[in-house]
């Protein structure tokens, strides 16, 4: 009987997913006894061509990471949604948006602005040439893909079946959605293939969190020194893990919050959060206050506000193109623009 078909591709990401799949280590053997790796350019010589010859299905399961940024990506994942019976949602860009989601602040050309143009001190650009998508040169015409002007999410572009979260997703989580994949039990369509409480929910620093918590500052992790084993909120530190989805390791425990380090929303929201931006700041209005009293004044609240330095880092960091938001001034995009 010959094995399932498998594929991965990496669209706009850091790699780490592809890393992630490396840190397998010995299970990576497992996996190749189990199926035949049949596309996976970052470690195997293998060509688009390779895929536009394949019959449409002849994929069992396509991983995909990665935000779709560009036009190859788009062109690719949609080629490998034709071939691939199941797509996956490989990591936090792909399930979410990601990192690069966060260039949904600004648009296309201030982008290109800051990297090839006055607002980038380093390069020396006079005749301001910037990225063209064709260019004429001696030995013929080459081409770029076209740069979008909105970063999406995956399911933002083609139809996935399921979602495996994380910066990168854990191997454990990762042997675990192959083992079910391959078992042919497989859940409802959609599903994030991870537990569904969230992270506050399982973390061992609740025992040490007041049943009240009131913080009249808000600290950053960089400026301070917070004890390994009390709630990080308690203590005047935004953390995401009241709006964050649990199961970066199997322990229960948050990776970040076992190296003393908050949680910044990686693994997504949990079922009932629509919008993990809205929620937390949601959350961390009922938990700010000056200690005895009901209410602050508005030089108090404007203060406190202050004290967040980065609202969108901390608030969107890895959700933006799939948050209410969506991007900044979508009232400015051409009709039909990317």
């Amino acid at each position: 009987m010959p094995k399932p078909k498998v594929a991965f591709y990496w669209c706009a990401s850091c790699g780490g997913c592809e890393e992630a799949i490396v840190d397998l280590n010995e299970d990576i053997l497992k996996v190749v006894e189990l199926v035949d790796i049949v596309f996976w350019p970052c470690a195997m010589d293998f060509k688009y061509s390779d895929v536009r010859k394949m019959k449409d299905n002849e994929i069992t399961v396509a991983f995909i990471n990665g935000a779709i940024r560009n036009d190859e990506q788009e062109k690719m994942v949609r080629l490998l949604r034709e071939k691939a019976q199941l797509v996956i949602a490989f990591g936090s860009c792909s399930q979410l948006g990601g990192i690069p989601g966060l260039a949904n602040f600004w648009d296309r050309e201030t982008i290109f602005e800051s990297s090839y143009g006055k607002n980038c001190p380093s390069v020396d650009n006079p005749k301001r040439i910037f990225p063209q998508t064709k260019s004429k040169v001696p030995e013929g015409e080459l081409t770029l893909p076209a740069f979008h002007n909105t970063v999406r999410s995956l399911d933002q572009v083609i139809d996935v079946d399921y979602y495996i979260p994380g910066c990168a997703p854990p191997p454990y989580l990762t042997m675990k959605a192959i083992g079910v994949i391959l078992s042919g039990e497989l859940p409802e369509k959609g599903t994030v293939l991870a537990p569904e409480k969230t992270l506050c929910d399982e973390c061992s620093r609740n025992d040490s969190k007041p049943e009240k918590i009131s913080i009249k500052e808000i600290k950053r992790i960089s400026e301070v020194i917070v004890d390994s084993k009390k709630c990080f909120l308690a203590e005047g530190v935004i953390c995401m893990g009241p709006v964050t989805r649990s199961g970066c390791t199997e322990e229960g425990d948050g990776k970040c919050i076992s190296a003393n380090m908050p949680c910044r929303g990686c693994f997504g929201p949990p079922p009932e959060v629509k919008d993990v931006g809205g929620k937390m700041v949601s959350a961390l209005a009922s938990i700010v206050g000056l200690e005895g009293e009901e209410n602050m004044s508005d030089e108090d609240a404007e203060k406190l506000i202050n004290q967040i330095v980065d609202p969108a880092g901390y608030f969107y960091r890895f959700s933006l193109p799939t948050s209410l938001l969506r991007r900044k001034r979508m009232s400015n995009l051409v009709k039909g623009e990317k």
